[in-house]
């Protein structure tokens, strides 16, 4: 997650918007790469205990993944008919770096959230063929 908020009332682009596509243009560059990755987990935690797991993410795995070669965003989703299921979704440079992090950092990752959780998160991974951020970055890179 990007410092910053969006100005609402202004009607301005996100402060961290632009943040993003700068970081994601400037990983692409040095990268010499076109493509952007993308990890969505889904979390269900223990009744009564999601907003735990959403402090959880917050101060503990968000923190670390700011870390981590090649992070461009971090998004957690809440369920609004459902409040105790999650999904996080991370934003990569490439494949290499999110494999890179699942090796290095998942497990402790998991078990920091094993207490509040109900069973193990599900892991899904995915190429971002389309957004936002991609398109600028590879306009910008041509």
């Amino acid at each position: 997650m990007l410092e910053g908020t969006p100005d609402d009332e202004a009607g301005e682009v996100a402060p961290y918007l632009e943040a993003l596509y700068e970081a994601y243009l400037e990983a692409l560059l040095e990268e010499g790469g076109n493509s952007m990755f993308a990890r969505v987990v889904e979390c269900q935690s223990k009744a009564g205990q999601g907003e735990q797991a959403s402090n959880k993410l917050k101060n503990d795995v968000l923190p670390n993944l700011q870390k981590q070669p090649g992070f461009i965003d971090f998004l957690t989703l809440s369920d609004k008919t459902n409040p105790e299921r999650l999904l996080c979704i991370s934003f990569w440079t490439s494949r290499e770096d999110a494999d890179r992090y699942h090796r290095q950092h998942y497990d402790a990752i998991h078990d920091a959230l094993r207490p509040v959780l109900e069973a193990p998160p599900i892991l899904e991974t995915f190429a971002v063929n389309v957004s936002t951020a991609h398109r600028i970055a590879a306009d910008r890179a041509a």
